[in-house]
């Protein structure tokens, strides 16, 4: 061990010789050094014996089997039995917990904290998973976070992060491969549960976007927001924005509409086109499409705002060559409109947007609903047929483990044996 003088001359060598190493700087170095010493053996005798749990590479490793693949990596920690049991050349993961990236071979920079958590991680980088059972089915997928028990459990893709019990606990990959990456965020409990291959989705608060399977480009902010989106797996429901407790919560097949307020946009399922501000507006009102609702008798008591204001009106005239509109109000339902008649007769007139499907992944062609349903299908079978893969590989490599602890077990058995002292015969006299 060396010396606090030992160390403090370290510290200081280099120091400007016209005044002293501030103290603060002197601390921060403190870590480099050691860091040198772990990797220059050479400069000082290793102890004898060394510490518990202490490995070369600065590996660390307690609990039964745990890093006990490992032929190369650097800077693995492991926790708990079997932790990363099956790395061999991974370097810079961390796991705490049983069987904690119990079958990483490869993937670098990973901490998983949790019983099972990261499991079946085998060259993924870059994911962190704190819970038990999180990432469980995750192999290759990267860049990936989820905090809460079972979130994120049967994930594969890519760059996804869950915050929250069961957050995104049913997620798996995009369907084409090749395809940008999976990106959703899910903060809350349950939030985008059932979502299995959408994209781009971002849901915070308790079972936000609750049913979502594979649509995209949602953004939902409040408990139970856009929680019925999607829930046909049609992959119509697409580009909404939800703001606000139970906002657009029955809305299925809509797309392109924006709810903010509590309860806002509760009447839609298959509306589009749709802009609402204010609570429980909507509420009275029925499915439609692009229409604007703000603050109006549409929220369900009648009443709606009393009063509006809008700056920016009064004292701005006309501007010069443009064309004067009378607009009118309809009181008995907040109607605001044209009138065509005190107007001029050419009057601007568009068509109605058409709603849209589910946003082309990468270069690739739309699918229909039934393709994508079936896809669906398919790749449920396929994740149980996976799943019971991987258990039977879980049961072979917990089988060998039982039998070479048994040889092990044996060979102990018989060198105690050899050297057991021969049995003395005492002569009574």
């Amino acid at each position: 061990m060396h010396s606090l003088n030992q160390v403090n001359k370290l510290v200081s060598c280099g120091r400007d010789p016209a005044r002293s190493l501030p103290l603060r700087r002197g601390f921060l170095l403190i870590p480099l050094i050691l860091v040198c010493f772990a990797f220059a053996p050479a400069m000082h005798a290793q102890l004898n014996p060394p510490p518990d749990g202490c490995y070369p590479n600065l590996t660390t490793a307690e609990g039964c089997f745990a890093l006990f693949s490992l032929t190369g990596g650097h800077g693995n920690s492991a926790f708990g039995a079997d932790a990363l049991f099956s790395t061999t050349d991974g370097s810079f993961n961390t796991a705490l917990g049983a069987v904690a990236l119990g079958f990483n071979t490869t993937g670098g920079l990973n901490t998983a904290i949790g019983v099972s958590s990261g499991l079946l991680n085998d060259t993924g980088n870059n994911n962190t998973y704190t819970g038990a059972g999180t990432g469980t089915f995750n192999t290759s997928g990267r860049d990936n976070a989820a905090f809460g028990s079972l979130a994120l459990l049967n994930n594969t893709g890519d760059e996804n992060t869950a915050v929250g019990s069961g957050a995104l606990e049913n997620h798996t990959i995009l369907m084409s491969s090749g395809a940008v990456v999976d990106a959703n965020v899910a903060v809350g409990t349950n939030a985008l549960f059932n979502d299995v291959h959408g994209f781009s989705n971002n849901a915070y608060g308790n079972s936000a976007m609750f049913a979502n399977h594979i649509a995209a480009n949602n953004t939902a902010c409040g408990d139970l927001a856009l929680a019925g989106n999607d829930a046909n797996s049609s992959g119509n429901g697409n580009n909404n924005a939800a703001f606000g407790a139970q906002a657009l919560v029955g809305n299925v097949n809509g797309s392109e509409n924006t709810a903010v307020g509590t309860g806002a946009g509760g009447n839609l399922t298959d509306g589009f086109n749709n802009t609402y501000v204010g609570d429980f507006v909507g509420t009275d009102a029925a499915d439609e499409d692009s229409t604007i609702r703000i603050g109006d008798i549409s929220n369900g008591n009648g009443a709606g705002s009393l009063q509006c204001y809008i700056g920016g009106i009064f004292n701005n005239p006309q501007p010069v060559g443009g064309t004067v509109f009378a607009v009118t109000l309809d009181t008995s339902n907040d109607h605001l409109g044209i009138d065509m008649a005190a107007g001029s007769p050419n009057a601007p007139h568009r068509s109605a947007p058409q709603p849209r499907g589910r946003p082309a992944v990468g270069h690739q062609a739309m699918l229909t609903p039934q393709v994508l349903h079936q896809v669906v299908v398919n790749n449920k079978v396929e994740k149980l047929e996976a799943t019971v893969a991987q258990q039977q590989k879980q049961i072979e490599t917990l089988t060998t483990q039982l039998r070479e602890q048994a040889a092990q077990i044996e060979k102990v058995s018989a060198q105690v044996e050899l050297i057991k002292p021969a049995p003395r015969v005492v002569e009574n006299r």
